[in-house]
């Protein structure tokens, strides 16, 4: 019974291979249907890494919708070696990056901003109640994207560094902050 379970679960996890390839072929083919299926089926991945990464829902929203435009044109860069999930992730992070460098450039001279203001200190400090993912997202924007990148989602701080055009040291010490940042905002010092 448990070898017939496995086989339909290998075969049905084949299958869900299977039909993604073919999407990603015919949207690669210029096929706007299978392009619509292949946004339907990962934008909801897409804007969570968007949103960690800026921590803001309107800037996520426009990243996203950054991502999947960059997507169509480089999509015949897919080779298959990898998921496409894992391509499309690499892709999603290096795109947001860069929209969130042209956002600050033109913030920065339209309003000749020189540097952001420091972010507050959230006012509830219980650690019981105190929620992870909005604390992530007071961090200041080069610790927040380092700590996404890092420690949710995987890069080493070697990628990172490169993707955010900073020393591998900075990427470190920006993650050191954000660690600490968010041990003072949760009340644990100590740890």
């Amino acid at each position: 019974m448990e070898r017939t379970l496995a086989k339909v679960t290998n075969l049905t996890s084949d299958d869900e291979s299977r039909r993604e390839a073919a999407v990603i072929l015919a949207a690669k083919q210029g096929d706007k249907v299978a392009y619509k299926t292949l946004y339907h089926n990962h934008v909801g991945r897409v804007y969570a890494l968007c949103f960690r990464l800026t921590g803001d829902r309107g800037l996520a929203e426009d990243a996203t919708q950054e991502v999947f435009i960059q997507l169509w044109s480089k999509l015949d860069r897919f080779d298959g070696q990898s998921q496409f999930s894992t391509w499309l992730h690499s892709v999603s992070a290096n795109v947001t990056v860069s929209y969130l460098r042209k956002q600050r450039n033109w913030v920065q001279r339209m309003f000749n901003i020189e540097t952001s203001p420091a972010m507050e200190m959230p006012a509830e400090t219980d650690s019981s109640q105190v929620d992870l993912e909005a604390l992530v997202v007071r961090l200041p924007q080069r610790a927040r994207m380092v700590f996404v990148l890092h420690a949710i989602e995987g890069y080493r701080h070697e990628d990172i560094a490169q993707m955010l055009d900073m020393a591998v040291g900075t990427s470190k010490a920006q993650f050191h902050r954000a660690k600490q940042l968010l041990k003072t905002w949760m009340g644990c010092e100590d740890e």
